[in-house]
């Protein structure tokens, strides 16, 4: 079996659709398994050239296939390659860990949700996709999140900040302080040894000189919005480069889905 995975379980391509490939590993990081959710262009948009890896992280209740069936994530990277405003690119779509609510994206209760995420779901992508698409891979790796998910696509991108080209945060919870406007699982589990890793802010500002390039958006009715217009705000002051931006929308997939080409196209931007 590939490392670091004791098993690694695939879909049959016989019932694959529209790009979809369903991945299960058994990872030390989750002390269990974990799924991913993985679209992979069309062969023929694809040729020798070595791909992308994005990286798409769900919010809180959700799972792995979140991203696909509620917004049409594949839908919309293949309609972007298609119309030639973005390179082909492979998207992976994992789970949070499924604890409770909603994981955070942190390592917390013996498990590494984190790790999870920066080392184990690249490498099981790596393991699953068909040999005419890994060559080279990934070429370059970008990670986007929403809510939750946003808060641990901009954490990830700041504490792990050599990983990753870009980052993009929809909607995003900015300190796990704000993941009790969701969870109903005690605030206590979130907490780190180090309070400044709780924080984008504060992760941010440790590593600042090798931060990669930063954009988050918000809708103007979402109630995170005066936590991203702050940490905007102190981004700006603390003289760090970032992409901000409001449009109308609540905390909503249909938000989600419409601004989800922002994500791509910006990461297009950095390759």
């Amino acid at each position: 079996m590939t490392e670091p995975f004791r098993t690694i379980e695939l879909s049959d391509p016989a019932y694959e659709r529209d790009g979809l490939r369903q991945i299960t590993v058994k990872t030390p990081n989750l002390a269990g398994r974990g799924d991913i959710t993985v679209w992979i262009p069309d062969a023929e948009l694809i040729g020798q050239q070595p791909l992308p890896l994005v990286i798409l992280l769900h919010g809180v209740y959700g799972s792995h296939w979140a991203w696909t069936l509620k917004a049409g994530a594949h839908q919309t990277a293949n309609r972007l390659i298609r119309e030639g405003n973005i390179c082909p690119m492979v998207l992976a779509m994992p789970s949070d860990g499924l604890w409770g609510d909603g994981s955070g994206y942190l390592p917390h209760n013996d498990r590494y949700f984190d790790r999870w995420i920066v080392e184990d779901v690249p490498s099981a992508v790596a393991a699953a996709l068909p040999a005419y698409a890994v060559a080279g891979f990934p070429s370059s790796s970008f990670i986007a999140g929403l809510s939750m998910g946003g808060f641990g696509a901009l954490r990830l991108a700041a504490t792990y900040p050599d990983r990753f080209k870009a980052a993009h945060g929809f909607s995003s919870i900015t300190h796990t302080d704000q993941l009790s406007l969701f969870v109903e699982e005690s605030p206590d589990n979130y907490r780190q040894n180090d309070p400044a890793t709780e924080s984008v802010l504060a992760m941010m500002v440790r590593n600042k000189a090798r931060l990669p390039a930063i954009q988050f958006n918000c809708g103007t009715d979402d109630l995170l919005i005066e936590y991203n217009r702050s940490l905007h705000r102190e981004l700006t002051e603390h003289g760090i480069a970032h992409a901000y931006s409001e449009h109308p929308g609540g905390h909503s997939w249909s938000y989600w889905q419409e601004h989800l080409a922002d994500a791509l196209l910006f990461f297009n931007q950095m390759m």
